[in-house]
């Protein structure tokens, strides 16, 4: 399962690509959410886009999104506050299997 949903947060299980064309949600494979982003990994620069696109695709402060694991790697355990905008995108990926619609960054 690549989220595990709790009482007041969502960990989400990612599988950071940097230095891509462009920041965007990929699909689920392997049970990890692959998104893409466009900061190469370099100090810091990548989980910086990384909070900065899920901070604007699910409105939700940067500040509230956390690095549980993997803040080093590229599979990362993610925390972010349980919201509508989040929960909606998990319901969309289950009924839809592992393609989705591919969400650019404002």
């Amino acid at each position: 399962m690549w989220y595990d949903i709790r009482t007041d947060y969502i960990d989400i299980f990612i599988n950071a690509r940097p230095a891509s064309s462009r920041n965007e949600i990929v699909g689920v494979f392997d049970d990890t959410l692959k998104i893409k982003v466009k900061a190469p990994a370099v100090e810091g620069a990548a989980n910086k886009e990384l909070v900065k696109f899920l901070s604007k695709r699910f409105k939700v402060p940067k500040s509230h999104i956390l690095f549980v694991s993997g803040e080093t790697s590229k599979r990362k355990r993610v925390r972010l506050p349980k919201s509508e905008k989040l929960l909606a995108f998990i319901e969309e990926i289950e009924k839809e299997g592992e393609g989705i619609a591919k969400e650019d960054a404002p």
